[in-house]
């Protein structure tokens, strides 16, 4: 159990006025951190709004309450609330931040807002709009041309949580100055923007800078006068000593304790002990310090949300599921590493909610093959545009989803190459219809027969994912480099966006009905009977690879490359009665969709962050 140390006789006073006022609700001296001139230590969660349904928010929010903590710290996802430019930022359903806000405050909890405008988070383009992205700009600096287009989202979003602040009533206590920034760069110039453009509009709490535990990342992240907190998964004491060093009378704060992982497709399940969460946990709290649980509750990164990373130059995705072996589970189970963290977070009493949510019960359901993959793909009207050279994502307006490109090239007599020279990130190449193959970066070139006459081909990109971390942040997506014929490059090209993200009920519908053709991709449908709606966990045993929706939701990506194998589908997604689980599948459908009664995530690989 901790124990909060001692009052301090001397007033709680920061070390500046500017940033951290002492009318602010938090403040620090000596080392320490008050809530209105008592000693008060942070003990956070993250969840994040935008990865739990709303209906299920406050019993997420319960359940960090029963974990024994005192806030809840959220990230907002930029392009989650303004996917396009010509668009007003969105703050209703889903992307409500205030209410979500609000819940927590009635639920008794402090909140602690990470606005960014760069999140990180495994969060596609690490919450930054692919429209900004794809512009010719320094992103993360103080260019102009992206911090004009930042203070105008801020002026959508700053002034909605500076209305919800502790001064005004509200449960907000504390807002992050941009992201991990020295992980990224060094130009002071826009942290200091970025700090006062929070302050001009409003925030009034304590404001914070959150880096990793080097010289390197706190000397580029960190500004005089705001307090700078530190990202971790390992050797709190290290750490302490680091910040204590260079900010002597700031109280030890943890922005982020890595307690477990995310996971890549095609990699093993990340999980961490949970003795060895738990040790890193006492450390942290230890004499004092603060910290946030990253994360508390994962959720889910549903439609196609899931951010990536590059290593070498090759892209690794994100999974669908963001359950991060939290101490609440990505179903919301309260786990071993729950009860454990309970016990040193000093919890004691009854539980408010239940171990676990009520699940349906198992069940095989026939996957019924209705369309094509190209046939239904084409069935959805979409703004078709032409020129000499492939139209990336960008330039077509696309944040994700697929792009179909079509060309009619004539192949000589015999056998060729066709090279796809810099492909981001996937892509089905079809001649006549018939598949050749796949081509990425990795696999660039197919073999192609010609015969002298003109063939359409056809090549398919689907984006599996937006870097969200490093220099790759904001690559471009799409068939970004010329398609080569043995030397020759193919010229004259139509460029078709396919926005799975955002296809309603109806264009849903009609790719489903546009007919088979033959193969075994395409589009396929399961009937799904509910007599009362719970949780649920969905399988697609011989499926390889796709996209599933329930009921018009875009659950997330199946693969079979795992680690993961079942997604969960939360019980508000369903409804009494009858409920339809549409597949688009790439490669070959399975002909089974499974109803399972828990989350298969993959072989398990124990994962510890660590620095120097």
């Amino acid at each position: 159990m901790i124990e909060l140390p001692a009052p301090d006789p001397t007033p709680a006073t920061t070390t500046t006025t500017a940033h951290a006022p002492p009318t602010s609700t938090l403040t620090w001296h000596g080392g320490r951190l008050f809530r209105h001139g008592v000693p008060h230590r942070i003990l956070s969660g993250a969840l994040h709004y935008f990865r739990v349904h709303p209906a299920l928010w406050r019993d997420r929010i319960r359940r960090l309450a029963d974990l024994g903590l005192n806030t809840v710290d959220t990230y907002v996802a930029w392009n989650f609330h303004q996917p396009r430019e010509d668009a007003a930022p969105r703050f209703d359903g889903w992307r409500d931040v205030e209410r979500f806000i609000e819940t927590v405050a009635e639920e008794g909890l402090d909140v602690i807002v990470r606005p960014g405008p760069y999140i990180c988070a495994e969060w596609s383009n690490g919450g930054l709009p692919s429209w900004l992205t794809g512009r010719d700009l320094a992103l993360r600096s103080s260019d102009p041309a992206f911090t004009a287009a930042t203070g105008r989202w801020f002026d959508e979003l700053i002034p909605r949580l500076a209305a919800l602040q502790a001064a005004e009533g509200g449960p907000v206590v504390a807002v992050q100055v941009e992201n991990e920034f020295g992980s990224y760069g060094d130009d002071r110039d826009y942290l200091r923007w970025n700090r006062d453009a929070l302050t001009a509009r409003g925030i009034g709490e304590l404001l914070f800078t959150a880096d990793g535990p080097t010289e390197l990342m706190q000397d580029g992240g960190t500004l005089p006068g705001t307090l700078a907190a530190v990202t971790l998964g390992s050797k709190p004491g290290a750490a302490r000593r680091l910040l204590a060093a260079r900010r002597p009378d700031e109280p030890f704060v943890v922005a982020e304790f890595w307690n477990g992982w995310f996971d890549h497709w095609g990699e093993r399940h990340h999980v961490r002990g949970v003795d060895s969460a738990v040790r890193t946990l006492e450390g942290i709290v230890a004499d004092g310090g603060s910290v946030s649980v990253y994360m508390a509750h994962g959720g889910s990164n549903f439609g196609l949300w899931a951010g990536a990373n590059e290593q070498d130059g090759l892209l690794q995705p994100t999974v669908s599921s963001y359950d991060s072996d939290a101490p609440v589970a990505e179903d919301g189970t309260l786990t071993p590493k729950f009860h454990a963290m309970r016990e040193v977070l000093g919890a004691s009493g009854p539980l408010r909610v239940p171990e676990r949510m009520p699940v349906l019960p198992p069940a095989r359901v026939p996957l019924v093959h209705h369309a094509g993959l190209l046939a239904g793909l084409r069935a959805v009207p979409a703004p078709t545009s032409s020129g000499p050279r492939p139209a990336s994502f960008e330039r077509l307006g696309l944040d994700a989803g697929m792009v179909l490109h079509t060309a009619r090239p004539r192949i000589p007599a015999g056998e060729h190459r066709l090279t796809l020279t810099d492909v981001r990130d996937r892509a089905l190449v079809f001649a006549d219809g018939v598949l050749l193959g796949v081509a990425g970066p990795g696999s660039p070139e197919l073999p192609i027969h010609g015969t002298g006459a003109v063939v359409r081909l056809e090549v398919l990109v689907e984006s599996l994912g937006r870097v969200n971390y490093g220099p790759g942040l904001g690559r471009h997506k799409g068939l970004l480099g010329p398609v080569l014929v043995d030397r020759r490059i193919v010229q004259g090209w139509d460029n078709t966006p396919i926005a799975l993200q955002e296809w309603s009920a109806d264009e849903l519908s009609k790719a489903t009905n546009a007919g088979l053709e033959d193969g075994d991709a395409g589009f396929a449908v399961a009937t799904v009977r509910v007599d009362t709606p719970a949780d649920t966990f969905l399988a697609l045993p011989g499926s390889g690879r796709g996209l599933v929706w329930v009921n018009g939701f875009l659950l997330g990506r199946h693969w079979d490359i795992g680690p993961q194998v079942t997604l969960y589908c939360p019980a508000p997604l369903l409804r009494t009665g009858e409920n339809v689980v549409t597949v688009l599948e790439l490669e070959r459908l399975g002909g089974l969709l499974e109803l399972r009664d828990r989350a298969e995530l993959g072989p398990a690989e124990e994962y510890i962050e660590e620095f120097g």
